[in-house]
C-alpha cells in the first residue's frame, strides 16, 4: 500500500492509457459541492462549464484526454434514483464535454457482479485509489493499493459494469 495516497491531479497527470472511475453510492455529501447541489434543488441552477465548481476538474480531464488517455466513469444506481443521482445526471454533460465517457447501470442489473466495497479510480491497471465515505456520504481519507489482486478485482469489476451499462446519452433517470 502506498504511504501517501495520490491526489486526483497526481493520478490523472500520471495516467498514460486509462483512468477508470466506478461510483456505487446513491448519495454523496461532499462539502465542496453542497452549495451546488442545494442551488440545483432549490432553483434548478447548474454551474457553468467555466465556473469555479467545474473549471479545475474540466481542465484536468481535458489535459488528460488530450494526452490520449481514455477517461471512463461508470455509475451503479438504485432505481428509482435519489435526488442526488438526478443532480449527477443533470451535470454529466460537463463531464462529457471535458472528454469523459459516462455510463449508468441500474443496481438491479449488478447483483451478480463481483464488486469492491468502495468507489475507486483505477489508473493504467497499476494503482487503484479508493474513495471512502462516511455513512452520510461525507468524504473521508482515501486509500490506495498497488496489489495486483486488488487491481485485477477493480479492473474486472469495471469491465463488467461498463459492458452492461447504458451510455449517458441513452439513459433516462426514473
Amino acid at each position: 500500500m502506498p504511504q501517501n495516497v495520490p491526489s486526483f491531479d497526481e493520478l490523472l497527470n500520471s495516467a498514460q492509457h486509462s483512468a477508470l472511475h466506478l461510483e456505487m453510492r446513491d448519495h454523496y455529501g461532499v462539502d465542496e459541492e453542497r452549495h451546488v447541489v442545494e442551488a440545483w434543488q432549490k432553483e434548478g441552477a447548474l454551474p457553468g462549464y467555466e465556473s469555479d465548481y467545474w473549471h479545475p476538474w474540466v481542465s484536468l480531464i481535458e489535459r488528460t484526454v488530450a494526452r490520449g488517455v481514455s477517461v471512463r466513469r461508470a455509475r451503479i444506481v438504485s432505481e428509482p434514483v435519489t435526488d442526488y443521482i438526478r443532480f449527477e445526471h443533470a451535470i454529466t454533460p460537463a463531464n462529457l464535454r471535458a472528454g469523459e465517457r459516462v455510463r449508468w447501470l441500474p443496481r438491479r442489473r449488478a447483483s451478480d457482479l463481483a464488486l469492491p466495497g468502495n468507489d475507486f479510480w483505477l489508473i493504467d491497471d497499476r494503482i487503484v485509489r479508493f474513495n471512502l465515505f462516511s455513512g452520510n456520504g461525507a468524504a473521508v481519507e482515501p486509500d490506495a493499493s498497488e496489489d495486483l489482486a486488488v487491481i485485477k478485482l477493480c479492473a474486472d469489476a469495471f469491465a463488467a459494469v461498463w459492458e452492461r451499462a447504458t451510455p449517458h446519452e441513452e439513459y433516462s433517470i426514473r
